[in-house]
């Protein structure tokens, strides 16, 4: 008879926030589509998800895709009623360290408003071209969403190095 080891994780108590990889693309759809984004490419191959739950509760969401030593955050979104709890920042130093682990030494953000990009200026991130964040994104399946449905002057590209955030963990 031959036992399959499992992980065994311990159950998160009401009201403790845990964040983990998810592979459930439509749940990821759904949190995305609910909040008026998109969901293109979140199936899409070498694309990664994290979500937030709040006990049993999805909190918000947070994407990364990859390109050699390059990452591009995409579609963070915390649930409106969950907001103020550090839950975004809690996304974005997941996301950070999800990144550093696939070997990205810069990670990027494109936004469409002041407003997000003040949000990500005070967590370390400069103002970075957004045709330089498409050009070296090129073939990431966000990437190529943005280029496809945007103008670069309606885009606010936003870079961090990522590179000495410490010692890559698998």
């Amino acid at each position: 008879m031959r036992v399959a080891a499992r992980k065994i994780r311990r159950a998160p108590a009401p009201g403790e926030l845990a964040i983990a990889q998810t592979r459930d693309a439509a749940m990821v759809a759904r949190l995305l589509e609910g909040a008026g984004m998109t969901a293109a490419g979140v199936d899409a191959p070498g694309g990664c998800f994290l979500v937030a739950h709040l006990g049993d509760d999805p909190a918000g969401v947070i994407g990364l895709e990859t390109k050699i030593d390059a990452a591009l955050l995409r579609s963070l979104h915390v649930r409106e009623p969950m907001r103020r709890r550090g839950i975004g920042a809690a996304l974005l130093a997941a996301v950070r360290l999800a990144a550093h682990t696939r070997g990205a030494r810069r990670l990027y953000a494109i936004v469409a408003d002041d407003s997000a990009g003040r949000w990500f200026a005070g967590r370390g991130f400069a103002p970075e071209p957004a045709a330089a964040i498409l050009a070296a994104m090129a073939g990431a399946p966000y990437a190529d969403y943005l280029r496809e449905n945007f103008t670069v002057g309606e885009l606010c590209g936003l870079a961090v190095d990522i590179s000495g955030d410490g010692v890559i963990e698998r």
